[in-house]
């Protein structure tokens, strides 16, 4: 009785985990066009970069986005961050709750890293 208890707990635990994780796409929304939009998107257009240097976020897995800008949020302190000093400096300021709704509102937005289906 006991294993079947714990079994289901953390079932129940991993079914809920995503929907604590998930982002808000309207706070993301407003936070991308305050922090990322000067670079990422051209005139508002997020399917289109400012500048042919800086990539296309429109489309791009919220889970990938997460883990870059936590990369660039850590790069002083780990062997895994990315290094940037732009990217680092714009990323710092950003809590995780911030981090996972620009990724929600990013992936949200039809771009040329989307598969039409």
């Amino acid at each position: 009785m006991k294993t079947i208890f714990s079994t289901l707990s953390v079932m129940l635990c991993l079914a809920a985990g995503p929907s604590f994780a998930a982002g808000d796409v309207a706070k993301g929304k407003a936070k991308a066009d305050q922090v990322c939009a000067s670079c990422h998107a051209a005139a508002g257009d997020w399917s289109k970069s400012a500048a042919p240097e800086n990539p296309i976020l429109a489309g791009q897995h919220a889970d990938y986005l997460v883990q870059a800008l936590t990369a660039y949020k850590q790069a002083d302190k780990s062997v895994m961050g990315r290094k940037n000093a732009v990217m680092a400096a714009m990323a710092a300021p950003l809590t995780a709750q911030e981090v996972r709704d620009i990724a929600a509102f990013l992936a949200a937005q039809p771009g040329p890293l989307t598969i039409k289906r």
